[in-house]
């Protein structure tokens, strides 16, 4: 017997958040169907696919081990370069760009600094550009609302505000210079919808706000993970909850180059294989998932993951 397709149609639908300046900007969200479910798009409505983003750290990242990567950003001297190497990647939508060197408890590059190297950076990007931050809420808030101004104009995404600093952030990026800002909570449908509720109340539009749920590496507690998703989608979907209808963001790569499969090098572990295979699988796989639970936007950090990844959202698109 062929398998028949029973198509779902929803009256809600995700919200679409554009960020990036004129013609080079991204649209992430605005899918109307369950992930992935493409085929259920109305004929006059087409599928949005998930986006693509390639993270670039402001300090490099380590390659000991990972000659595909090196070779990557080979030559890559500067900021900007890498940030022009990671925007020619095929599959790339956009770059995301990581200031962990303003970590107060590593480089601490201060703010000033950060925000030169974010010019020559955008500047350099024929892609939009996200930026995160250092995961030091002080030193973020800080360097998001100084970023914001000197960035006016660029569209950016901010990624992301938390429930410690939303009202500087949200104040700052969405309200004062016009960018878009990503609600980060911490794996838990209530805590994301509450952030969300917050950013409203405060002003800042829904269609400037991407959500940020949380993360995990595959097989590393991503059950919760997958599980908030799904809740978070069912509900904008089926229950038309409003505050739960904003696109989902999720940075896979820092999460899945955190774990030991990613980090552990062959001689540590012969028996696991070739460390950048090892951890090219476990960023692919985590971002399937993630994209499989409901990410409308995923970043990674391997060239190799990128063209995996982007290659079976065409596919599953067609």
């Amino acid at each position: 017997m062929s398998f028949v397709s029973k198509p779902r149609s929803f009256k809600a639908s995700i919200g679409a958040l554009t960020f990036g300046p004129g013609p080079s900007a991204v649209t992430i969200g605005g899918g109307g169907t369950l992930p992935l479910h493409f085929f259920d798009a109305k004929p006059d409505a087409p599928p949005r696919l998930p986006k693509v983003g390639v993270e670039v750290a402001d300090t490099g990242f380590a390659a000991e081990g990972l000659p595909l990567l090196a070779a990557c950003y080979d030559g890559a001297a500067t900021l900007a370069e890498r940030v022009r190497r990671a925007a020619s990647l095929d599959g790339a939508d956009f770059v995301c760009l990581r200031f962990e060197g303003a970590d107060p408890g590593g480089v601490d590059r201060p703010v000033e600094e950060c925000v030169a190297l974010a010019k020559e950076a955008l500047d350099a990007s024929p892609l939009p550009v996200a930026i995160a931050g250092c995961k030091n809420v002080e030193k973020d808030t800080a360097l998001f609302t100084a970023l914001a101004e000197a960035l006016q104009g660029r569209n950016v995404l901010f990624l992301s505000a938390r429930e410690e600093d939303y009202k500087q952030i949200g104040a700052a990026a969405a309200l004062a210079y016009g960018h878009k800002v990503g609600a980060e909570s911490a794996v838990d449908i209530n805590l994301a919808k509450q952030l969300n509720v917050l950013m409203t109340q405060l002003g800042v539009p829904k269609e400037s706000i991407a959500m940020n749920v949380g993360g995990a590496a595959a097989g590393y507690g991503f059950e919760y993970v997958a599980s908030t998703m799904d809740r978070v989608r069912a509900a904008a979907l089926e229950q038309e909850d409003a505050m739960l209808q904003m696109p989902i963001v999720t940075l896979v790569s820092q999460e899945a180059w955190a774990v030991k499969e990613s980090i552990a090098s062959a001689e540590d572990v012969p028996e696991w294989g070739e460390l950048e295979q090892r951890a090219i699988q476990m960023e692919a796989v985590t971002a399937a998932a993630c994209l499989a639970s409901g990410s409308d936007a995923v970043v990674l950090r391997h060239p190799v993951t990128v063209g995996k990844i982007a290659a079976l959202i065409k596919a599953l698109g067609v």
